[in-house]
């Protein structure tokens, strides 16, 4: 069976860099932050700037869609139409 010396075998590196991280934190955090802040909103602006451009795009395609649509409603329409009137005037 194991003996609890034998437990920590593995553990002692690990600790010891978790303590250097904790100590350093401190001084990495602040300088860290400082950078990270204005990146993070330079992303975010950017974010929305692209939303605001494919918003335009999918408002300008759904138009196009909507338009074709009529005009093929249109068409289909004018040859109903015209059929009607071709089988009227053969009978």
């Amino acid at each position: 069976m194991a003996t609890f010396d034998e437990g920590f075998k593995g553990a002692i590196p690990s600790i010891l860099v978790v303590l250097g991280v904790a100590m350093a934190a401190p001084i990495v955090l602040p300088a860290v932050a400082s950078v990270s802040r204005p990146l993070a909103k330079t992303l975010i602006k950017g974010y929305l700037a692209l939303a605001e451009t494919v918003k335009e795009y999918a408002a300008e395609a759904g138009e196009n869609i909507s338009d074709l649509l009529a005009e093929c409603k249109a068409e289909h329409a004018a040859e109903m139409a015209a059929a009607a009137r071709a089988a009227k005037d053969k009978s």
